[in-house]
């Protein structure tokens, strides 16, 4: 397989290995592996598997000795998860390490290599090949990649809401005549956008002139849930703001431009090369795996004191969109799934799968690391993760978001609160390519987090997301406080093509006294308004209260530098920034808007040295106004 090499790291960023020192600490005991490593010695010259590495972690531990795993590089693939258990913690100061021998470039890769291509149209360049037998498993492939380039579905045209109208079940009009008359309309997908929110829900079959839809997807997509937001109704499928089908997706009869493949669930894949694309020769990937490490901790049991650095994670599966469930799109790449109470909070949403998972960790560091090529998330760090940080990390290439922080329980235990956390230096491309409502950076109700230095750009929607819960009963004294977004560098979000509504770069919800958005470089927030609202630079919504907004630089956004649009969001300050556009007043009792130049057309040069050294790399490019 082929991955980009977007970290280069001297030997010195991964000596991992400590140097030794006095008689207190017991020396480190180091495990080495390799992709085709065997036998028990886990030494440098008869290095083990990686799964036997990994379960030796514990048996070492128990004696009170730190330990590193050391992977050589090559792909390492993956069928089931590398899981960290309790059992394998390591003590504060003294980290479980589990790394890149010094120079290597070891890939978890939750893939399987498509082989076996034949031409079977050499006029317009349609290649297939079976993919039953070579994933594993029984559904069809969602994604392709060929050479590390992501391939698309074969897609249609848009339908208006006329010509594909909304019915309980599904779809009726010129849009259900289509599709009926595709060779199998049971493979094909249909996605919508409504304001911000998006949806994929797989066609179950045709009743007459009707597209019968998939379950609960269809029905979890549909006005009436009483489990969505305050008010959503309209932006559901069939509500005032569903303006029809964006696109139907994975027909046969849709395939016209190369880079495209269609997933039959006769067990064949479909692909129209590219120019000079040979796919006999070429490395192509279908994600199988849906997790490829786990740190698996409970609140009651955390694992703790973990250092995972210089890994890349590549070709994460992520299953639940080819199911009935599919995906009713809420915000910020959640989704409603199954059954549940009413509830208007977003309580009861559902994360993406990451490719990485930390439950209930403490002091668990994710450093150096790559996510490339996924279907869904990167990382997520959930059920009350402590002192966690995810620090110069490349997430690029992703169907869903990036970093997912926290958990949406508005009140959760103490040992379940997700606080302290970090997530810096790192750079955030190409997220949200298949699940457009994704973001980069999101944390609903943390305590304590710091989201800094990092660079986010060429974003669909938005790029830092802290805060839930809508101004509702349930979500009223909650742990959020005390977050710090400094110094980051956002270019290029809310794109227009994208066709997200209502967001921003920075977008925040809740009461979060002492929160700070500070040092931040935003520059192009680009979705017009139409429906209520556009792209925001600062977006304090909802009830977003006790937060200062200070020393930043907001050029080029389509619609407010900072908006504070409802009443009930109080004791909001925003002071000192620099902004290329203007706003209203804040509307929020107690919130001022003060001190701030606005209307710019050039950049004072203390805003331009605010802007040059907000990123992962700064000192940063600065586009003149």
């Amino acid at each position: 397989m082929r991955i980009p090499l977007v970290v280069t790291l001297g030997a010195a960023a991964f000596a991992l290995v400590p140097a030794g020192g006095g008689h207190a600490a017991p020396a480190t005991k180091v495990l080495h592996a390799a992709p085709r490593g065997m036998g028990s010695a886990c030494s440098p010259g008869h290095p083990c598997s990686l799964p036997t590495a990994i379960d030796d972690i514990a048996r070492w531990t128990a004696r009170d000795r730190p330990v590193t795993v050391l992977l050589a590089g090559g792909t390492y693939r993956r069928t089931e998860p590398v899981r960290l258990t309790p059992a394998m913690s390591g003590h504060l100061g003294r980290p479980v390490t589990v790394g890149a021998e010094p120079g290597a470039h070891p890939v978890l890769d939750g893939g399987a290599r498509i082989r076996g291509w034949r031409l079977v149209d050499a006029r317009t360049g349609r290649w297939q090949a079976a993919w039953r037998g070579r994933t594993g498993g029984t559904s069809r492939p969602r994604q392709l990649f060929v050479d590390g380039t992501r391939a698309e579905p074969a897609r249609g045209e848009a339908c208006d809401r006329t010509d594909c109208a909304v019915t309980g079940t599904g779809l009726t009009g010129a849009g259900a005549a289509i599709v009926a008359g595709w060779s199998d309309p049971a493979d094909v997908t249909m996605v919508a956008q409504s304001r911000w929110r998006s949806y994929h829900c797989d066609v179950a079959g045709t009743d007459g002139a009707d597209l019968v839809m998939a379950q609960p997807c269809w029905r979890n997509g549909r006005p009436g849930t009483g489990r969505t937001g305050p008010g959503w109704d309209a932006s559901a499928l069939g509500g005032g703001s569903y303006h029809g089908v964006q696109y139907f997706e994975n027909a046969p009869e849709l395939l016209d431009r190369p880079g495209e493949f269609v997933s039959a669930s006769d067990g064949t894949l479909t692909y129209l090369a590219r120019p000079g694309e040979d796919p006999r020769t070429a490395d192509i990937e279908v994600p199988v795996t849906e997790q490829l490490l786990v740190v698996d901790g409970t609140p009651d049991a955390p694992v703790h004191d973990v250092t995972v650095r210089g890994l890349s994670f590549a070709h994460a599966a992520w299953n639940q969109p080819g199911t009935g469930t599919g995906y009713d799109g809420m915000q910020a790449g959640l989704s409603l799934t199954g059954t549940g109470p009413t509830d208007h909070s977003g309580q009861y949403y559902t994360k993406p799968t990451g490719a990485v998972t930390v439950r209930a960790g403490h002091r668990v560091t994710l450093d150096h690391d790559t996510f490339t090529q996924l279907a869904g998330a990167g990382a997520v760090l959930e059920h009350g993760c402590q002192y966690c940080t995810v620090s110069r990390g490349v997430f690029d290439d992703l169907g869903s978001g990036g970093v997912y922080v926290g958990d949406t329980d508005p009140h959760p235990s103490p040992a379940a609160t997700s606080t302290h956390n970090t997530v810096s230096g790192s750079t955030f491309h190409g997220i949200g390519a298949e699940f457009t409502d994704a973001v980069g950076i999101w944390s609903p109700y943390d305590a304590f987090l710091t989201i800094d230095h990092n660079t986010l750009e060429h974003l669909p929607y938005s790029a830092i997301s802290v805060g839930w819960g809508w101004n509702q009963p349930q979500a009223q004294h909650t742990p959020l406080r005390d977050n710090r977004i400094t110094g980051n560098r956002l270019i290029d979000v809310m794109r227009p093509e994208a066709g997200q509504h209502d967001g921003g770069a920075i977008y925040t919800q809740g009461q979060q006294p002492g929160t700070v958005i500070s040092g931040n470089y935003l520059d192009r927030s680009d979705y017009p308004k139409t429906d209520g609202e556009g792209a925001n630079g600062v977006y304090l919504d909802e009830q977003s209260s006790y937060i200062l907004v200070e020393h930043n630089v907001l050029t080029r956004i389509s619609y407010k530098w900072v908006s504070n649009w409802a009443g009930y969001g109080v004791g909001n300050t925003a002071t000192h920034n620099w902004s290329s556009t203007t706003a209203p007043p804040l509307s929020g009792a107690g919130s001022t808007l003060v001190d701030n130049q606005e209307g710019l057309t050039a950049l004072p040069p203390a805003a331009v040295a605010v802007a040059r050294a907000a990123g992962a790399s700064p000192p940063g490019e600065v586009e003149p106004l």
